[in-house]
């Protein structure tokens, strides 16, 4: 059993502001304009620091869950079946959609501003050890914050920890725990400028997550990805659970507040609904049951019932979420790759009927745009292109250039999402549908347009970009 070591009280100087700032000051490849080669990324910085804390990392079990598409919306799930269990879930993911503490969860709670800020400043001189003296020079922001989330958690005497990778895994910070079960959800491809421009390269690197002799989770994949995972899991001696082979599920119903299916899992058949939208949440439900029925199987406690209460309470927003169902409906998706847009247009007629599509649509410089938009020309939408704060949005030339390319008709924004989701909204019929899509930083802002969500807003990272004089 390991304990984590209580990091001494240095009577929390720093505001949340300040906290923020002073995290932000590190390295952050998520939002900087450049991107390392993948021999940048190592877990000897983040391993070191771990060690200097007491190795919160290790004091919780853990769930840990990798993938291309699907990775958030599993994770929330097997938190909400373990919530509904009585238990006290940490959740962590990224990015976020309006707020850093978004990513460090307890439950469905973010973590509190005051408590964010206690965890800075309490574990600032060991991120300062490690910079100087680890040998592998600062700390990195993806990196500090996996740490905080671990001691948080541990703090917080968590039962469980649902930890989600943020990019790739082998070489993700999160890959030094010791999961009791590890998940992996559909893999295409994506960041293919850092973990390879193959299925099966890039599956080799979400099977890094894989640990000797520990049962792995595996959502239904292509035939490559599957292959490569099951040599890493046959190398150490891992079971699998093959979704795709194992568990059936059949859809009953489908609308605009969620669906009902049918999922014979492991050890039962469960008459599942779910909020969640799109028939690709049905398999990232399955995922979540199977990843659930193998903790029994190690001798966790979970019900049935548990798992049904769950997955009928599970909130992630931001994927296929609904903004407004009056007409016009408003439907925000954070789709942000070729393949997750292709689900998401082949599930958007099936939940709703359009005479047109306008798509507020903005992209990440690295991922594809015009892949992507090449998948939403089948909806033979209009896109309004827009560029979102984040600093390596593409800009809305780019996206007009892209759209070109792709076959669709464009219109620039120049006045940011939330200028644009109103233009939309002005262009669209009653009989016509909105969409906001592109990248979860499009999504992030057309949420806080629609529902007066305040964002947190970081003027002092650099690469920010502005428009028209001001920042977006």
């Amino acid at each position: 059993m390991f304990v984590s070591v209580a990091i001494r009280d240095t009577n929390n100087r720093l505001d949340y502001p300040a906290a923020v700032r002073r995290a932000m000051g590190l390295a952050d490849f998520e939002r900087g304009t450049h991107s390392p080669g993948h021999s940048t990324f190592h877990l000897e910085r983040i391993s070191r620091l771990l060690e200097r804390l007491g190795n919160p990392h290790l004091a919780v079990p853990t769930v840990h869950v990798a993938g291309t598409k699907g990775k958030g919306s599993t994770a929330a799930m097997i938190t909400s079946i373990l919530s509904a269990a009585g238990k006290r879930v940490g959740l962590y993911t990224s990015p976020s959609l309006h707020t850093v503490t978004e990513r460090v969860r307890v439950g469905t709670e973010p973590i509190a501003q005051e408590d964010f800020a206690s965890l800075v400043e309490r574990m600032w001189p060991e991120v300062e050890w490690v910079g100087e003296h680890g040998g592998h020079g600062p700390l990195m922001y993806f990196e500090f914050l996996t740490a905080l989330a671990f001691q948080h958690f541990s703090e917080t005497n968590a039962d469980f920890q649902v930890i989600e990778v943020g990019l790739g895994g082998r070489l993700d910070a999160t890959n030094v725990v010791h999961p009791a079960v590890s998940v992996i959800t559909s893999i295409s491809l994506d960041h293919t400028s850092v973990l390879g421009d193959t299925i099966p390269l890039i599956a080799a690197e979400k099977a890094g997550i894989i640990k000797d002799v520990v049962p792995v989770v595996v959502a239904p994949q292509d035939s490559e990805a599957l292959e490569t995972i099951q040599v890493i899991a046959d190398e150490r001696g891992s079971p699998i659970v093959d979704v795709g082979q194992t568990l059936k599920w059949r859809s009953h119903s489908a609308d605009l507040a969620g669906q009902a299916f049918t999922v014979r899992g492991l050890k039962n058949t469960y008459n599942v609904s779910l909020p969640l939208i799109g028939d690709y949440q049905q398999e990232n439900a399955a995922t979540a049951i199977a990843a659930a029925e193998t903790l029994v199987d190690a001798g966790h406690t979970l019900t049935k019932a548990n798992i049904l209460a769950g997955l009928r309470k599970v909130r992630w927003p931001g994927r296929f979420q609904v903004l407004r169902r009056e007409e016009p409906p408003v439907i925000a998706d954070g789709a942000h790759n070729p393949y997750s847009m292709r689900r998401f247009v082949d599930a958007l007629p099936r939940h709703v009927d359009f005479e047109h599509l306008f798509v507020v649509f903005g992209a990440v410089s690295g991922h594809s745009a015009v892949g992507m938009l090449e998948e939403l020309a089948a909806l033979d939408p209009t896109v309004i292109a827009v560029q979102s704060r984040h600093p390596k949005a593409a800009s809305v030339e780019e996206i007009a250039e892209a759209a070109q390319t792709a076959g669709v008709q464009a219109v620039m924004e120049y006045g940011g999402v939330g200028v644009a989701t109103q233009h939309a909204l002005e262009l669209a019929t009653s009989s016509d549908t909105v969409v906001g899509t592109g990248s979860l930083s499009v999504v992030g802002e057309m949420i806080e347009e629609l529902e007066g969500v305040k964002p947190e807003l970081y003027p002092y990272l650099r690469g920010v970009k502005k428009r028209n004089g001001r920042q977006g």
